[in-house]
């Protein structure tokens, strides 16, 4: 197993299957573009190798999230900054549907600001 496969490997379902929906449908958005590599011991998406989002799991919530590289450019009442300067975060309820399409136009948006 890859190291990337081995993150996705060590979360428990049904986070696990969700995490892995939601990294497929992230890569489908552009082939051509968007990568996914291993930094920081967490998957990151980049498109045309400039960092775009990641996933992570938050422990003051109990959530997994999705964090947005340019997030301080996304306005949407979901999004957390916390703190952050440059990333915004959404977190995941495992209990409820995942917003794909809203994660989705999050990464539109977030390429546009991308050089």
């Amino acid at each position: 197993m890859n190291p990337i496969q081995e993150y996705f490997y060590r979360i428990e379902e049904p986070d696990r299957s969700t995490l892995l929906f939601l990294r497929r449908k992230i890569l489908e958005s552009d082939t051509e573009n968007i990568t996914e590599t291993l930094s920081f011991g967490l998957p990151f998406f980049k498109y045309k190798k400039k960092m775009l989002c990641y996933f992570y799991f938050s422990k003051k919530h109990q959530k997994h999230y999705v964090s947005f590289y340019h997030g301080d450019k996304l306005d949407h009442p979901l999004l957390l900054q916390e703190g952050r300067k440059k990333f915004k975060i959404l977190l995941i309820d495992m209990n409820e549907d995942l917003p794909l399409q809203l994660i989705l136009e999050f990464i539109d948006e977030v390429k546009k600001h991308i050089k």
